[in-house]
């Protein structure tokens, strides 16, 4: 479905009345070094608008249609998927999101609504989440060989679930995890170990 203006509905009315099962796709790139030299790596990931929770998707150094359909299954699976309980996928034109892949995805349930070109202030939640992994985890380290991306990816991805405040969610965290004293009645997160990306 494509997006079309109506004086009737703003994108921020239609944000408001599907809050709770709005979800926003995009990519982002990691440049990696390898014995063959420098290699970018895309990185496909959803945001649940209403929790601020992402799934990264998939890593991958060739988004062909083959691995973004397998993305897509994945997605829409009715138990584990991220679009599982999701009724709009909002999705910009990047050619990587073929035909296919946004049929699969309707067939799943959720219907998928691309954004005019040129728009990113319409996925704000998806380029914010970009920004943020970006500044706080991507453009601190240099990537050598294909682990040390997906582990720091992963890591961040737990921090920002579990340990970062989120504004748009008053200060409050995605995922709270402490560990509940039970004589006491106190909350604390254990502390972690961080080894070398």
């Amino acid at each position: 479905m494509a997006l079309s203006r109506s004086k009737r509905t703003t994108w921020s009315t239609f944000l408001k009345a599907h809050w709770k099962v709005l979800a926003a796709s995009d990519f982002f790139t990691v440049e990696v070094w390898t014995p063959r030299g420098l290699l970018t790596h895309y990185v496909l990931f959803v945001i649940s608008v209403a929790e601020r929770a992402v799934h990264i998707a998939g890593i991958t150094t060739r988004p062909n249609e083959a691995w973004m359909l397998q993305s897509g299954r994945n997605l829409i699976d009715e138990e584990s998927g991220a679009l599982a309980s999701k009724r709009y996928l909002i999705i910009d034109r990047d050619t990587k999101y073929t035909r296919q892949f946004r049929r699969l995805v309707e067939e799943g349930g959720t219907e998928v609504i691309r954004l005019p070109p040129m728009s990113p202030n319409l996925n704000a939640y998806a380029e914010r989440f970009v920004r943020s992994i970006k500044n706080e985890c991507l453009r601190r380290m240099i990537f050598i060989g294909q682990v040390s991306p997906r582990r720091a990816i992963g890591e961040y991805m737990a921090h920002y679930h579990e340990e970062r405040n989120h504004q748009g969610l008053e200060n409050r965290l995605i995922r709270p995890s402490p560990t509940h004293s039970a004589n006491t009645g106190v909350h604390s997160t254990p502390p972690k170990t961080r080894g070398n990306a």
